[in-house]
């Protein structure tokens, strides 16, 4: 796909970059740039990407998965869609998974006095009831969900597997089936709803999830679970039209935070084999060029130069109080001063939040007998 422009910053600069290209907009069109975003004006490439969107026959902004998971996600949202509006452009998401949409339309958002995933780690409760999430590989910071976990006094895990973190902090873990054992409904980004049947049958004494969670509410006489199949389910949530519930529009505020000034920045994406418990267990997945790929750290070019290694050679990346040694490779499309560090595999449960400074060095090959070198840089 041609590029008319580039834009290469690190995560702390994003609203920054976002905020130059919707002042860049403003300015083509003679208009007023949104509030929030004074002193924040792009350069060139901005210049250029606000042309293009201005100009362009079919105009899309689209935020990805990146985007979604970034602490100043409805800052960046509400720009994307100010630079939409302005430009006459359609916004979009590339959205986190299969049926992200489906679990907006079936409600799975705290309602009013309640919390987010987020909320419950960072004040941690007494109890927790998991549902085919392994937290020390789906949460976005591993060491602070753990931590929650740990201070539980119940914890309840349904799953379909049993891992060795999960018998470290789960009271009590309840088979669940994978979606491949049980009937369902997905429904994609353009709201479209598709429904499947189980392909197997349920392996030994495991249950679909519904019915689980139906017994379950049964046995503590709540309301609202007496469904007999999942076609009742689906039913229900998807009684009225889909389409009128989709809505990319949001009302937050705009707020841009001026780039980090020092300090190495964490690139953490979701590896493609990484993604779910299921290919994450899939040993023939697990020996594809996109899974050893998620078992490097990618060190931008001056990083990569700074540490005056060689492709392969271990580095050490430090969050936090944790650290990780893996293989150091150059990835010169990074910008500078950040590294990538994956998220949701084994070496990324030692680490912090997906995105934060972090300290990076050569790391000692005991093998070669090599001595301990220079820091290249620190949070």
């Amino acid at each position: 796909m041609p590029l008319a422009a580039r834009i290469d910053v690190a995560p702390s600069g994003w609203t920054a970059a976002l905020a130059g290209i919707a002042r860049a907009v403003a300015s083509a069109k003679s208009v007023g740039a949104p509030a929030g975003t004074e002193g924040f004006e792009g350069g060139d490439a901005a210049r250029v990407a606000a042309e293009a969107l201005l100009s362009g026959e079919r105009r899309a902004v689209f935020l990805g998965n990146e985007a979604v998971r970034h602490p100043q996600f409805a800052a960046l949202h509400a720009l994307a869609q100010w630079i939409a509006t302005e430009t006459g452009a359609t916004l979009g998401f590339l959205t986190e998974a299969a049926n992200t949409v489906g679990g907006y339309i079936a409600g799975a958002l705290p309602k009013q006095g309640g919390a987010n995933a987020q909320a419950m780690l960072e004040s941690p409760r007494k109890a927790y009831v998991l549902l085919n999430t392994e937290p020390e590989f789906d949460a976005a910071d591993p060491q602070k969900a753990l931590a929650a976990l740990a201070q539980a006094g119940t914890v309840v895990v349904l799953s379909p597997f049993r891992s060795e973190a999960a018998m470290q902090y789960a009271d009590v873990i309840l088979p669940v089936t994978p979606f491949t054992e049980t009937a369902g409904t997905f429904v994609n980004c353009e709201g479209l709803p598709q429904s499947f049947n189980g392909v197997v049958r349920a392996l030994g004494e495991s249950r679909p999830a519904w019915k689980v969670l139906r017994v379950l509410g049964n046995l503590l006489d709540v309301t609202g679970f007496d469904y007999d199949s999942a076609e009742a389910v689906r039913v229900e949530v998807l009684a009225g039209p889909v389409a009128p519930q989709l809505s990319n529009a949001t009302d937050a505020p705009i707020r841009v935070s001026a780039p980090a000034a020092n300090g190495i920045e964490r690139i953490a994406d979701v590896p493609i084999y990484h993604a779910d418990p299921i290919v994450r267990r899939a040993e023939s997945l697990q020996l594809t060029a996109a899974a050893r790929r998620a078992q490097q750290v990618a060190l931008s070019a001056d990083l990569f130069a700074g540490l005056g290694i060689q492709s392969g050679d271990p580095v050490r990346v430090t969050q936090g109080e944790g650290s990780v040694v893996m293989p150091g490779v150059l990835e010169s499309t990074l910008p500078a001063n950040t590294v990538r560090v994956p998220a949701a595999t084994p070496a990324a449960m030692s680490l912090g939040a997906m995105f934060g400074t972090v300290k990076v060095e050569k790391a000692v090959d005991l093998s070669a007998g090599q001595k301990p070198a220079a820091t290249a840089g620190a949070a």
